[in-house]
């Protein structure tokens, strides 16, 4: 059961500014996010855990990776597979249930970053 209240601080996103910044190679699977996610307390001490900085950096990490390959698909001249706004308004709540359900969905060892990607192309379709 995924808990709303303070679910903004614990993943520590609100307002994301897409661009592009180093990030460290991702080391969990999408189940196991989703799995660490929920057990963050929903309050101001979750700032302090080291596993609510593990979720942020893998969310942050599968984010940007999706945001690079959308930029060297257009660079290449190809059709984006998505087309979301520069600044995006990320609900955690929403978001957290949506990457749940594709875990569920049978692939528990995609990675957070196949998620991410997933999850963009059905929020952010391109105009036909």
């Amino acid at each position: 059961m995924l808990k709303t209240i303070g679910l903004a601080a614990a993943l520590g996103v609100g307002t994301v500014l897409v661009t592009p910044v180093p990030s460290s190679a991702q080391t969990m699977n999408l189940r196991e996010f989703v799995t660490v996610a929920e057990r963050i307390p929903r309050n101001p001490t979750a700032l302090l855990r080291s596993d609510f900085r593990r979720v942020k950096r893998e969310f942050e990490g599968g984010l940007t990776a999706v945001k690079r390959e959308e930029a060297a698909a257009r660079s290449a001249g190809r059709a984006p597979s998505m087309c979301p706004p520069e600044r995006l308004s990320i609900d955690p709540v929403a978001t957290l249930r949506q990457l749940d359900a594709i875990a569920d969905a049978g692939r528990p060892s995609m990675t957070v970053t196949d998620g991410m990607r997933q999850w963009l192309r059905s929020r952010y379709p391109c105009p036909a």
